[in-house]
């Protein structure tokens, strides 16, 4: 049995899915609504704002920006509410910048495609690099 404590609540729980309990999982699904709709009437309101206005936490706010449900809009305003979690610069939403989702992509391609060379090829030729042989008649 797999026993791991909730980010939000820290109440141990058994996953299923993710690091948040079944419970904080059905009040973040309330407070994504009751977010959503109070930035829609309130575009230049900040976390602080939304927060004290919704009764929502500031991290259930980051939390939804990190599961990218909720995107900020004026990222100038922000400063560092939301940094990439690699190279530090201020995103929108999610945990990575575009710049190194795309390293990570690229990086996760070639080891698969890597892996997948046979153990043959891999001692003898450099990576990337094929042979071809040529029938002699």
């Amino acid at each position: 049995m797999n026993i791991m404590q909730c980010t939000l609540c820290k109440k141990p729980f058994q996953p299923l899915v993710g690091k948040v309990c079944n419970e904080c999982l059905r009040k973040l699904d309330e407070d994504f609504i009751l977010v959503r709709d109070y930035i829609y009437e309130n575009k230049r309101a900040d976390i602080d704002k939304v927060a004290e206005d919704t009764g929502v936490s500031k991290q259930a706010i980051l939390h939804l920006l990190k599961e990218g449900r909720l995107i900020i809009d004026d990222i100038a305003g922000v400063g560092s509410i939301l940094l990439c979690e690699v190279c530090k610069k201020p995103i929108k939403t999610g945990r990575m910048c575009e710049d190194c989702k795309k390293n990570v992509a690229f990086s996760m391609q070639k080891n698969i495609e890597g892996s997948k060379q046979p153990e043959s090829q891999k001692k003898n030729e450099p990576l990337g690099r094929g042979t071809a042989k040529v029938k002699n008649s």
